[in-house]
């Protein structure tokens, strides 16, 4: 937490890489890497949606952390027995500690494990779904979407960038915010890139181009999140995302778009922001609403044209 009562995020990964050629050490290499997320996350939401659209299931196996934690993080309370069985732990922290002895940082989701060694390789959660995109290409599924084409990458960087400062990163600034002063500026910030977005997205279907890219996987996540979370437990309440018309409309294409809504658990979303923040919510208690059958009604974005998957097709259902 900075001086101001602004909320700092740590940064400070694990950032090894995954690479085709292995130079950073760690090779691609089908069943040797376990992803660990949880479904509450919006960070790992993205990978779990990259991984299904790009069809690495059958390469990548993944273990599901549960949606509520105590101060140590993650565990694995899903699985019989409370252990993933495959990594053979209860809590995600103990592949951190195998990884770096004595590891004193944020326990993060998602984090990708190498499964013989049972050590985190990487949680740099940017660049990891970069990675699956770019440098898994030979065991994607055949009709696997583009999702960083490189002649987009500069304007699909630009826009991320910009979508994480004021958007991803922002709802837990005014969340987390223990100053009026900071809440206030991260609240503006929200709304204020909120309009942008608007405006950006209220001719053209996607934020870069025609097609899903990056950075719509990067956006959606959090939009997913906005009602059920962000509008009441983080105090984001201009408007809820089904009261901003273009954005609700967008958001609606992509959660009825394979691969998105599929990977979409409300009740974990909310279990895990309501009964582990309890800093913002002491009683722990969870909410019962809003009505979120809502996200299933047509959105009308088709008649924008596009082309959700470019050359590729979905993923099988």
């Amino acid at each position: 937490m900075g001086d101001d009562g602004t909320f700092v995020r740590d940064t400070r990964y694990l950032n090894a890489r995954i690479t085709a050629d292995g130079r950073d050490g760690w090779p691609v290499e089908p069943g040797r890497y376990r992803l660990a997320v949880a479904r509450a996350c919006p960070w790992a939401n993205r990978a779990i949606i990259v991984r299904r659209l790009l069809g690495l299931e059958p390469v990548i196996s993944m273990a599901m952390a549960g949606p509520v934690h105590d101060e140590r993080s993650w565990t694995f309370d899903l699985d019989p027995g409370g252990r993933d069985p495959v990594l053979g732990i209860e809590r995600l922290a103990e592949a951190y500690e195998k990884a770096q002895p004595g590891y004193d940082r944020g326990v993060t989701v998602p984090a990708i494990v190498d499964v013989p060694t049972g050590a985190v390789v990487t949680n740099d959660y940017p660049q990891i779904t970069l990675d699956l995109e770019t440098e898994w290409t030979a065991y994607q599924r055949r009709g696997a979407p583009d999702l960083y084409p490189e002649k987009r990458r500069d304007e699909i960087d630009e826009v991320a960038s910009l979508v994480y400062k004021d958007v991803n990163n922002s709802v837990y600034q005014a969340g987390f915010a223990s100053s009026q002063r900071a809440y206030e500026a991260a609240y503006r910030r929200l709304f204020k890139r909120l309009d942008w977005l608007s405006e950006r997205l209220a001719a053209q279907r996607y934020l870069v181009g025609d097609t899903i890219t990056e950075a719509d996987i990067r956006l959606f996540t959090t939009l997913a999140r906005f009602d059920a979370v962000y509008h009441g437990h983080f105090k984001c309440n201009r408007s809820k995302l089904s009261e901003m018309p273009v954005l609700w409309a967008y958001a609606r294409d992509l959660f009825q778009t394979p691969g998105f809504g599929d990977t979409i658990d409300f009740v974990q979303i909310k279990e895990h922001y309501y009964e582990v923040h309890r800093s913002i919510n002491p009683t722990g208690i969870v909410p019962v609403g809003p009505d979120l059958s809502n996200w299933l009604t047509p959105h009308g974005r088709e008649g924008l044209g596009g082309r959700p998957f470019g050359d590729g097709t979905p993923p099988a259902v």
